[in-house]
């Protein structure tokens, strides 16, 4: 019980302290100390903040999901790359409503996180009254089409992640 209180979200502990080691590139020990206190204050401060979020459920799909999502941005990096670089009159940049089945918060702003990762695609709002996803696309000639790559690539396997 106090180890939970004292580290209530100890990923988030340690990622405070490794960017503080990167940041100030830590070779004293009393940089060390400081950003040690940063990793156990920040997230306190921080916890009334942060949702709990849903239990994942289905762990083997959840790596599935990350091995698709990388594929991703690193096939939608070069797809960007070459429509910057191309004529730029070819694209086709739409707002794009994406209705959601799924109905968890959490889960609804890490499918708008993942939507804002991939190159090409930015999450501007969830609309959780109508569970509405508004996406800007640099080049979107079929918006049903990615309406259905969201749905499919993204939406489908979060709901089977978490159960949702």
């Amino acid at each position: 019980m106090m180890k939970h209180r004292l580290l209530p979200r100890p990923l988030l502990s340690l990622a405070v302290l490794l960017v503080w080691v990167l940041i100030t590139n830590a070779a004293s020990l009393a940089l060390l100390v400081l950003g040690g206190v940063l990793a156990l204050v920040v997230p306190q401060l921080t916890a009334p903040f942060w949702p709990q979020p849903p239990r994942l459920v289905r762990p083997l799909p959840a790596l599935r999901f990350l091995a698709v999502f990388s594929c991703d941005i690193v096939t939608a990096n070069w797809r960007v790359a070459r429509q910057v670089i191309g004529p730029l009159h070819r694209l086709s940049p739409a707002l794009v409503e994406v209705p959601l089945e799924l109905r968890d918060p959490f889960v609804a702003t890490l499918l708008a996180s993942v939507v804002s990762l991939t190159p090409g695609t930015v999450a501007i709002d969830i609309d959780r009254s109508n569970w509405i996803l508004l996406v800007h696309a640099l080049d979107a000639p079929d918006p049903q089409a990615l309406i259905d790559e969201i749905r499919e690539r993204y939406e489908q396997p979060l709901r089977e992640i978490f159960a949702c």
